[in-house]
């Protein structure tokens, strides 16, 4: 009997309210994150980087609320995966989660990779590998246990993080009005001209980065209350409020610091955190910043096994390994293990490559989600009218163009890679479908 077909299924516990799953995709965020990416932003924009947030924000919103509509009509643990195969076409459905297996598979790595290179910036005698290995170990046993005890340590961390990032930003302003020099409020920041647009463009695609956890907010919607109305709120208020942490904060920083030429642009926050709050300062950034990648690797390896389970459960995957609930915890612990393993790459990637990498496939799956909206509501409608015009086609129209520009934009070796991967996985569709003749496997759950 094929385990992943028609049968009786053991559901998660649902034990997630709106503000623990508003912290949980603000955890994955990393409000702090503003902080471990800025040199790279600042670099490539040309000292814009509150402008590349703007941008991003402004194309992730319609992305989002589309997120939003679809996890109202399918409030299952799939997301993207299960709303475009349920909306559209489930070979489109199949190539949609393989799309974002790339980002939730190597979102971690990038995650503990940053953490990685600050920890290893400040204790250099301790080898890169004893911080990953700590960073996945520790991870990886709380995410076995569960989503309660992992939602519950995730908001103090989120806290923590908020505070650090919060007197970064302060000690920013004091510099600014202690040196005449540098005015607290310059424009400079949120303009650009034509011959900075390509980086600032480009710097926008890599901002999107940050931007992710509202959409892995979506995968645990079987472990959420009353889901049809929790997770869409809970999708729109963790990319509003990631918007004003993330803007807000880089302007900040930008106006202490408007040179965009660093030692080391990868752990750029660093030599800023010295030069605005001296050495004491420094070590309480570095634990905020690895309170924070810690907070967000947790999420992140959550959300991953959860979509793993779904395309386990559907057999798209093979379902005795993906597809498993480990009977004490209720957990899929197998995915758990494989997203740890897969981290480890980490060691062989930089934070620009692999965060773009990710990137690529979050944008292509963004693309298709915004598809599903047009599919799932605008072609069923019932009514005319401004309301289902602007929500149901123009903004999620809006939100493809957006998602293309930006993934186009992306580095030269990240289109390579995600084009790539794209390829196995239309090769291995064609493997489950008998040279694409049959639908992928599908589960069908008993109420």
């Amino acid at each position: 009997m094929n385990p992943g077909l028609t049968q009786a299924v053991t559901q998660p516990k649902r034990t997630l309210a709106l503000w623990t799953l508003v912290l949980f995709g603000v955890g994955l965020m990393t409000p702090i994150i503003v902080l471990g990416t800025f040199g790279i932003l600042a670099q490539g924009s040309s000292g814009r980087a509150p402008l590349a947030y703007v941008i991003a924000l402004a194309a992730m919103l319609p992305t989002a609320v589309s997120y939003a509509l679809m996890a109202r009509a399918y409030p299952v643990a799939g997301s993207s995966y299960a709303y475009v195969r349920k909306a559209i076409d489930s070979r489109l459905g199949f190539l949609t989660g393989w799309a974002i297996l790339l980002d939730y598979l190597f979102m971690p790595m990038a995650i503990w990779l940053i953490g990685t290179a600050y920890l290893h910036s400040a204790i250099p005698s301790v080898p890169e590998p004893v911080w990953l290995l700590t960073f996945i170990g520790v991870t990886t046993l709380i995410n076995i246990v569960g989503l309660k005890l992992a939602a519950g340590l995730n908001t103090v961390l989120v806290i923590l993080q908020t505070l650090v990032l919060l007197a970064f930003v302060a000690l920013a302003i004091h510099y600014a009005l202690g040196d005449p020099t540098l005015p607290l409020f310059p424009v400079a920041p949120l303009t650009t001209s034509i011959a900075q647009a390509p980086g600032v463009l480009n710097a926008a695609a890599i901002a999107c980065y940050s931007y992710l956890g509202f959409d892995a907010v979506s995968t645990l919607s079987e472990e959420t209350i009353d889901p049809r109305r929790t997770v869409p709120r809970a999708i729109v208020l963790v990319t509003l409020i990631g918007g004003v942490l993330y803007i807000g904060a880089a302007y900040f920083v930008q106006v202490a610091h408007p040179a965009f030429n660093f030692a080391d642009a990868d752990s750029a926050a660093y030599e800023i955190a010295r030069n605005i709050g001296g050495d004491v300062f420094v070590l309480v950034f570095l634990s905020g910043l690895v309170i924070g990648q810690f907070a967000a690797g947790m999420a992140t390896q959550a959300s991953a096994s959860r979509l793993l389970y779904a395309m386990g459960r559907d057999a798209v995957l093979p379902a005795t390994i993906f597809g498993y609930l480990q009977p004490r915890f209720q957990t899929p612990v197998y995915s758990i293990g494989i997203s740890a393993v897969i981290a480890f790459l980490a060691l062989g990637i930089d934070v620009t490559t692999s965060t773009s990498f990710i990137n690529f496939g979050a944008f292509l799956t963004f693309i298709a989600v915004n598809l599903s909206v047009i599919f799932q509501y605008w072609r069923k409608r019932t009514q005319g009218g401004w309301k289902p015009l602007a929500l149901y086609l123009l903004l999620p129209a809006f939100g493809m163009v957006a998602d293309f520009a930006l993934m186009v934009s992306l580095d030269h070796k990240a289109l390579i890679l995600g084009l790539s991967w794209l390829t196995i996985g239309v090769g291995y569709l064609g493997y489950l479908t008998g040279g694409f003749r049959k639908p992928p496997p599908e589960l069908h759950l008993v109420s």
